[in-house]
């Protein structure tokens, strides 16, 4: 048994300040306006661009992961405490999987070469899919796992360098580094329980994190809707 009575994972506390909770709002409410002008940018551009229908489609998978991630992350973290809560946690950590195979969908449709691309691809969304149904259908397992793996498959896209990486312009690279290395010391202040405004800070990282891969995906976007 891996849940309380309430739906709640056995183990897990909820106890943060009014403060606390204000400034993880801010932040996620943010996060929530500028993903969603920014996934609107992202698909005025690709339809306007001379692309095919594959990487559009990419480019649309992205921006429907982006704002779910962060739509279902600000409800969840600003609900207050109840069984309802424990449900959008599932969600929440769901999702992340999600954004992460997202994230490298429209990078392999835009630059990636060779089968070595699209193989890593399919590797990515299933782990993903396996991550997705654990988190839905078994939650409070596996949470520590979890974090290991979220890593794992961040960072999976060294394994293609040569045909998704490297293809990369300067700029998009260097964001995509910035990036996870954010997403990766972010996870210290997830963890980091007794931290005051702990939750705030770990996801003012994310959030950065998140800017950093979206202008990875904007720049390349951009390079291929220029030539």
């Amino acid at each position: 048994m891996f849940l309380d009575t309430d739906g709640r994972p056995l183990g897990l506390t909820w106890h943060y300040t009014r403060r606390e909770i204000v400034a993880d709002g801010v932040i996620h409410c943010l996060g929530v306006a500028l993903g969603l002008a920014g996934a609107a940018a992202l698909i005025v551009t690709a339809a306007a661009a001379h692309l095919g229908w594959e990487a559009r489609a990419a480019v649309a998978i992205y921006a429907a992961a982006l704002v779910s991630i962060l739509g279902v992350s600000a409800i969840y973290n600003l609900h207050p405490v109840s069984p309802r809560k424990w449900l959008l946690r599932r969600a929440d950590h769901a999702l992340i999987y999600l954004m992460i195979a997202g994230t490298y969908t429209p990078l392999v449709a835009l630059v990636g070469t060779g089968a070595t691309a699209y193989a890593l691809l399919a590797f990515i969304w299933i782990v993903a899919g396996i991550g997705i149904a654990i988190k839905l259908l078994m939650p409070g397992r596996f949470d520590r796992l979890s974090i290991g793996l979220y890593l794992l498959l961040g960072w999976s896209g060294l394994l293609a360098y040569e045909s998704v990486i490297a293809a990369l312009q300067p700029t998009a690279l260097w964001l995509l580094a910035v990036g996870g290395v954010l997403y990766s010391l972010g996870v210290i202040f997830h963890v980091w329980r007794t931290l005051p405004f702990q939750n705030a800070i770990w996801h003012a990282f994310v959030l950065f994190g998140t800017a950093c891969h979206y202008g990875t995906i904007w720049a390349s976007l951009s390079g291929v809707a220029s030539t």
